[in-house]
Protein backbone atom coordinates (compact mmCIF):
# COMPACT_ATOMS: atom_id res chain seq x y z
CA UNK A 1 0.00 0.00 0.00
CA UNK A 2 3.01 2.51 0.82
CA UNK A 3 4.78 1.80 -2.53
CA UNK A 4 1.12 2.33 -4.35
CA UNK A 5 0.70 6.10 -2.50
CA UNK A 6 4.13 6.87 -3.28
CA UNK A 7 3.69 6.15 -7.07
CA UNK A 8 0.35 7.81 -6.97
CA UNK A 9 2.47 10.98 -5.24
CA UNK A 10 5.05 10.92 -7.74
CA UNK A 11 2.44 10.78 -10.77
CA UNK A 12 0.74 13.42 -9.20
CA UNK A 13 3.41 15.96 -8.75
CA UNK A 14 4.85 15.77 -12.32
CA UNK A 15 1.53 16.32 -13.63
CA UNK A 16 0.97 19.23 -11.43
CA UNK A 17 4.31 20.46 -12.59
CA UNK A 18 3.96 20.06 -16.02
CA UNK A 19 0.35 21.51 -16.36
CA UNK A 20 1.84 24.38 -13.98
CA UNK A 21 4.87 24.83 -16.43
CA UNK A 22 1.82 24.77 -19.37
CA UNK A 23 -0.32 27.22 -18.28
CA UNK A 24 3.59 29.39 -17.25
CA UNK A 25 3.71 29.55 -21.17
CA UNK A 26 0.28 30.56 -21.97
CA UNK A 27 0.22 33.22 -19.77
CA UNK A 28 3.66 34.41 -21.36
CA UNK A 29 2.26 34.24 -24.61
CA UNK A 30 3.93 31.38 -26.04
CA UNK A 31 2.13 28.87 -27.70
CA UNK A 32 1.47 25.32 -26.13
CA UNK A 33 -0.91 22.88 -27.63
CA UNK A 34 -4.30 21.65 -25.61
CA UNK A 35 -3.21 18.45 -27.47
CA UNK A 36 -0.16 18.15 -26.04
CA UNK A 37 -1.79 18.23 -22.47
CA UNK A 38 -4.17 15.91 -23.63
CA UNK A 39 -1.71 13.72 -24.08
CA UNK A 40 0.59 13.53 -21.30
CA UNK A 41 -2.79 14.02 -19.15
CA UNK A 42 -3.47 10.63 -20.50
CA UNK A 43 -0.38 8.99 -19.92
CA UNK A 44 -0.16 10.15 -16.25
CA UNK A 45 -3.53 8.97 -15.37
CA UNK A 46 -2.67 5.65 -16.92
CA UNK A 47 0.02 5.57 -14.78
CA UNK A 48 -2.23 6.41 -12.10
CA UNK A 49 -4.35 3.85 -13.12
CA UNK A 50 -1.66 1.15 -12.66
CA UNK A 51 -0.76 2.41 -9.10
CA UNK A 52 -4.40 2.18 -7.84
CA UNK A 53 -4.31 0.08 -4.65
CA UNK A 54 -7.02 -2.93 -5.84
CA UNK A 55 -4.49 -3.15 -9.19
CA UNK A 56 -1.67 -3.26 -7.30
CA UNK A 57 -3.16 -5.91 -5.03
CA UNK A 58 -4.40 -7.74 -7.92
CA UNK A 59 -0.87 -7.36 -9.65
CA UNK A 60 1.42 -8.37 -6.73
CA UNK A 61 -0.62 -12.28 -6.07
CA UNK A 62 -1.72 -12.70 -10.34
CA UNK A 63 0.57 -12.58 -13.03
CA UNK A 64 -2.46 -11.46 -14.75
CA UNK A 65 -2.66 -8.26 -12.58
CA UNK A 66 1.03 -7.99 -13.29
CA UNK A 67 0.67 -8.02 -17.12
CA UNK A 68 -1.64 -5.11 -16.78
CA UNK A 69 0.45 -3.20 -15.16
CA UNK A 70 2.69 -4.01 -17.69
CA UNK A 71 1.03 -3.00 -20.58
CA UNK A 72 -0.10 0.50 -18.76
CA UNK A 73 3.37 0.96 -17.68
CA UNK A 74 5.96 0.05 -20.34
CA UNK A 75 3.38 0.34 -23.40
CA UNK A 76 0.53 2.48 -23.59
CA UNK A 77 1.62 5.88 -20.41
CA UNK A 78 4.93 6.13 -22.23
CA UNK A 79 3.18 7.15 -25.92
CA UNK A 80 0.91 9.79 -24.21
CA UNK A 81 3.75 11.08 -21.79
CA UNK A 82 5.83 11.21 -25.13
CA UNK A 83 3.47 12.91 -27.25
CA UNK A 84 3.60 15.42 -24.10
CA UNK A 85 6.85 17.14 -25.10
CA UNK A 86 7.74 17.41 -21.41
CA UNK A 87 11.69 17.86 -21.99
CA UNK A 88 10.49 20.72 -24.79
CA UNK A 89 8.22 22.38 -21.64
CA UNK A 90 11.52 21.91 -19.66
CA UNK A 91 13.67 23.81 -21.92
CA UNK A 92 11.41 26.75 -22.08
CA UNK A 93 10.94 26.98 -18.54
CA UNK A 94 14.19 26.70 -17.41
CA UNK A 95 16.82 29.45 -16.92
CA UNK A 96 18.90 30.12 -20.11
CA UNK A 97 22.07 28.53 -18.76
CA UNK A 98 20.62 25.39 -17.85
CA UNK A 99 18.27 25.03 -20.55
CA UNK A 100 21.76 25.41 -22.56
CA UNK A 101 23.17 22.52 -20.37
CA UNK A 102 20.47 19.92 -20.82
CA UNK A 103 20.97 20.87 -24.61
CA UNK A 104 23.88 19.54 -24.79
CA UNK A 105 23.69 16.76 -23.03
CA UNK A 106 20.71 15.50 -25.92
CA UNK A 107 23.46 16.28 -28.36
CA UNK A 108 25.80 14.55 -26.53
CA UNK A 109 27.28 11.15 -27.68
CA UNK A 110 25.74 8.73 -24.57
CA UNK A 111 22.48 10.00 -25.53
CA UNK A 112 22.65 9.60 -29.36
CA UNK A 113 23.92 5.99 -28.47
CA UNK A 114 20.96 5.37 -26.14
CA UNK A 115 18.34 7.50 -28.62
CA UNK A 116 19.04 5.24 -31.76
CA UNK A 117 16.12 3.00 -31.77
CA UNK A 118 18.11 -0.28 -31.85
CA UNK A 119 19.47 0.32 -28.79
CA UNK A 120 15.96 1.46 -27.33
CA UNK A 121 14.28 -1.60 -28.70
CA UNK A 122 16.93 -3.99 -27.08
CA UNK A 123 16.64 -2.48 -23.52
CA UNK A 124 12.76 -2.64 -24.17
CA UNK A 125 11.92 -5.98 -25.69
CA UNK A 126 15.18 -7.05 -24.54
CA UNK A 127 14.50 -6.01 -20.57
CA UNK A 128 10.80 -8.29 -21.38
CA UNK A 129 12.47 -10.91 -22.44
CA UNK A 130 14.91 -10.46 -19.47
CA UNK A 131 12.11 -10.52 -17.41
CA UNK A 132 9.95 -13.14 -17.81
CA UNK A 133 12.63 -15.77 -19.83
CA UNK A 134 14.90 -16.17 -16.66
CA UNK A 135 14.97 -15.91 -13.18
CA UNK A 136 14.54 -12.56 -12.95
CA UNK A 137 10.80 -12.42 -12.00
CA UNK A 138 10.76 -15.03 -10.00
CA UNK A 139 13.04 -12.46 -7.91
CA UNK A 140 11.29 -9.80 -7.85
CA UNK A 141 8.35 -11.87 -5.70
CA UNK A 142 10.41 -11.73 -3.06
CA UNK A 143 12.36 -8.43 -3.16
CA UNK A 144 10.50 -4.98 -3.06
CA UNK A 145 13.84 -3.02 -3.85
CA UNK A 146 14.33 -5.14 -6.89
CA UNK A 147 10.12 -5.07 -8.05
CA UNK A 148 10.39 -1.62 -8.37
CA UNK A 149 13.77 -1.53 -9.80
CA UNK A 150 11.72 -2.72 -12.87
CA UNK A 151 8.62 -0.79 -12.92
CA UNK A 152 11.04 1.90 -12.94
CA UNK A 153 12.76 -0.19 -15.85
CA UNK A 154 10.07 -0.67 -17.93
CA UNK A 155 8.63 2.86 -18.08
CA UNK A 156 12.15 4.31 -18.61
CA UNK A 157 12.38 2.25 -21.58
CA UNK A 158 9.20 2.74 -22.88
CA UNK A 159 9.58 6.18 -22.85
CA UNK A 160 12.92 6.31 -24.58
CA UNK A 161 11.72 3.56 -27.49
CA UNK A 162 8.63 5.48 -28.01
CA UNK A 163 10.83 8.83 -28.29
CA UNK A 164 13.41 6.98 -30.25
CA UNK A 165 10.75 5.79 -32.28
CA UNK A 166 8.88 8.96 -33.48
CA UNK A 167 11.79 11.37 -33.12
CA UNK A 168 9.56 14.34 -31.61
CA UNK A 169 7.78 15.96 -30.78
CA UNK A 170 10.74 16.87 -28.18
CA UNK A 171 14.07 17.38 -29.58
CA UNK A 172 15.70 14.38 -31.22
CA UNK A 173 18.92 15.84 -32.69
CA UNK A 174 20.45 12.07 -33.36
CA UNK A 175 17.16 10.69 -35.13
CA UNK A 176 17.80 8.45 -37.87
CA UNK A 177 15.53 7.95 -41.17
CA UNK A 178 11.86 7.54 -40.81
CA UNK A 179 12.71 4.28 -42.89
CA UNK A 180 14.89 3.01 -39.93
CA UNK A 181 12.78 3.86 -37.47
CA UNK A 182 9.95 1.98 -39.32
CA UNK A 183 12.15 -1.22 -39.67
CA UNK A 184 13.15 -1.07 -35.77
CA UNK A 185 9.44 -0.78 -35.16
CA UNK A 186 8.58 -3.79 -37.35
CA UNK A 187 11.32 -5.78 -35.95
CA UNK A 188 10.65 -5.10 -32.08
CA UNK A 189 6.24 -5.82 -32.82
CA UNK A 190 8.06 -9.44 -34.53
CA UNK A 191 9.90 -9.84 -31.28
CA UNK A 192 7.27 -8.88 -28.68
CA UNK A 193 4.62 -11.16 -30.64
CA UNK A 194 7.44 -14.07 -30.05
CA UNK A 195 7.52 -13.42 -26.47
CA UNK A 196 4.40 -13.66 -26.08
CA UNK A 197 3.80 -16.76 -27.85
CA UNK A 198 6.78 -18.28 -25.98
CA UNK A 199 5.53 -17.02 -22.45
CA UNK A 200 1.90 -19.33 -23.75
CA UNK A 201 3.72 -22.32 -24.85
CA UNK A 202 6.74 -22.82 -22.54
CA UNK A 203 4.53 -21.08 -19.55
CA UNK A 204 6.74 -18.72 -18.61
CA UNK A 205 8.03 -17.24 -16.61
CA UNK A 206 9.54 -20.50 -14.58
CA UNK A 207 9.84 -21.10 -11.02
CA UNK A 208 6.26 -19.23 -10.13
CA UNK A 209 3.40 -19.91 -7.59
CA UNK A 210 1.61 -19.01 -10.80
CA UNK A 211 -0.57 -21.95 -12.07
CA UNK A 212 -0.51 -22.37 -16.21
CA UNK A 213 -4.16 -21.18 -17.60
CA UNK A 214 -2.97 -18.09 -14.97
CA UNK A 215 0.47 -18.03 -17.12
CA UNK A 216 -1.44 -18.48 -20.34
CA UNK A 217 -4.15 -15.73 -19.76
CA UNK A 218 -1.06 -13.23 -18.90
CA UNK A 219 0.65 -14.24 -21.82
CA UNK A 220 -2.26 -13.12 -23.99
CA UNK A 221 -2.74 -9.60 -21.95
CA UNK A 222 0.84 -9.28 -23.13
CA UNK A 223 0.59 -10.40 -26.91
CA UNK A 224 -2.67 -8.28 -27.25
CA UNK A 225 -1.88 -5.53 -25.27
CA UNK A 226 1.63 -4.99 -27.00
CA UNK A 227 -0.73 -5.12 -30.39
CA UNK A 228 -3.05 -2.29 -29.11
CA UNK A 229 -0.02 -0.55 -28.04
CA UNK A 230 2.42 -0.85 -31.17
CA UNK A 231 -0.90 -0.20 -33.67
CA UNK A 232 -0.89 3.40 -31.79
CA UNK A 233 2.30 3.73 -31.81
CA UNK A 234 2.73 3.22 -35.95
CA UNK A 235 -0.28 5.38 -35.57
CA UNK A 236 1.44 8.56 -34.11
CA UNK A 237 4.28 7.84 -36.25
CA UNK A 238 3.01 7.91 -39.42
CA UNK A 239 0.93 10.89 -38.17
CA UNK A 240 3.78 12.63 -37.10
CA UNK A 241 5.85 11.91 -40.49
CA UNK A 242 2.99 13.19 -42.52
CA UNK A 243 2.49 16.44 -40.54
CA UNK A 244 6.33 17.20 -41.04
CA UNK A 245 6.57 16.16 -44.64
CA UNK A 246 3.11 17.31 -45.83
CA UNK A 247 1.64 15.34 -49.00
CA UNK A 248 2.90 12.29 -50.88
CA UNK A 249 6.06 12.16 -48.34
CA UNK A 250 8.96 9.29 -48.71
CA UNK A 251 10.97 7.73 -46.85
CA UNK A 252 14.24 8.03 -47.55
CA UNK A 253 14.03 12.23 -47.57
CA UNK A 254 13.40 12.91 -43.96
CA UNK A 255 16.36 13.28 -40.93
CA UNK A 256 13.67 14.42 -38.04
CA UNK A 257 14.84 16.16 -35.37
CA UNK A 258 18.23 17.60 -35.72
CA UNK A 259 17.19 21.32 -34.33
CA UNK A 260 17.02 22.19 -30.69
CA UNK A 261 15.18 25.36 -29.31
CA UNK A 262 16.52 28.78 -29.45
CA UNK A 263 17.59 29.33 -26.44
CA UNK A 264 16.88 32.71 -26.23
Amino acid sequence: MASSVAWLLLVTGGSVAYLSAARAERRAGRRWSRSRVTAFAVGAGLLAVAALPPVVAFAHHDLRGHMVQHVLVGMLAPLGLVLGAPVTLVLRTLSVPAARRVAAALRSRPVRVLSHPATAALLNVGGMAALYATPLYAATLSSPALHHAVHTHVLAAGCLFTWAVLAGPDPAPHAPPMRTRLGVLLVSVAAHATLGKLMYGHLLPLGTPHGPDEIRAAAQLMYYGGDLAEGLLAVALFATWYRRRGPWPTLRAERPGRRLPHLV
